[in-house]
This record gives structure tokens, sequence and C-alpha cells, in this order.
């Protein structure tokens, strides 16, 4: 059984393959399902999902990262950034753990900086979205 954490960890490889090569990441799926890889369910679904909103996505990003466009940014982290503020809008993850996995992420697959710099765009982005839920 796929922990949560190792589905996220999938979502982000499959994410960051799709960024790269300019793929849509749904093919990307399936392209590693072909190729007899497995992709958990919540993986798709979380990748599905960033595809769906990554317009919405790119602009909340966008507007909490002071000095950087989305475009600009590693790609490893703007993936990693994509991914929890889907979970934060509309996952079903307290924005607590959604945040820890992405700092763990950064860290893990770019920079010490990377993991401070994620925490401080979804902070903002967690705090704004609480406001508006209250």
């Amino acid at each position: 059984m796929t922990t949560r954490r190792d589905a996220r960890r999938l979502a982000v490889d499959i994410l960051f393959q799709a960024d790269v090569t300019g793929s849509d990441a749904r093919a990307v799926v399936e392209d590693w399902l072909g190729a007899g890889r497995k992709v958990p369910t919540f993986t798709r679904r979380l990748v599905a999902g960033v595809t769906e909103h990554r317009p919405e996505l790119d602009a909340t990003i966008g507007s909490h990262a002071e000095g950087w466009r989305v475009e600009r940014m590693a790609a490893v982290d703007r993936t990693i950034l994509r991914l929890a503020c889907y979970e934060l809008r509309h996952g079903d993850v307290p924005p607590s753990v959604a945040i820890d996995e992405a700092v763990r992420a950064a860290k893990e697959l770019s920079t010490e900086d990377s993991g401070r710099f994620v925490n401080g765009v979804l902070g903002k982005i967690a705090a704004e979205l609480g406001r508006a839920s209250r």
C-alpha cells in the first residue's frame, strides 16, 4: 500500500516531468501506466486536479510570491507549490499537512532555501484562505 506522502511525491514527479517536457500531465500518467508503472488513485486525482486548476493555482502562487513570477521559479519549486496550493484550495487535508509535505519535498528535492521559500509562499496563501473561510 502506498502512503499519501508517497503518492504526493509521485504526483510531483509526474507534474515535474510534464512541466519540463511541455506535456499534459494526464498524458504522462498514461505513459507511466503503459510502461507498467503503478500510479495510485490518489496520485492520479492530484495530477488531474493540478492540471485542471493550473491557471488559478499559478495566479494564486504568483500573487503571493513577492518578487517572483511563476514561470521564473525553479521547475521543481513551481511544481511543489502547485501541488500544495491545489491541496490548500481543493484538498481534504489540514493546511499544516499540505505545507509540511511541500516544505519537506522542497528540502529533499531542491535546496534548503527552497524549503523556506515554499513555506513562506504557502503560509501567505493559507493565511488568506483562512480569512476567506471565516
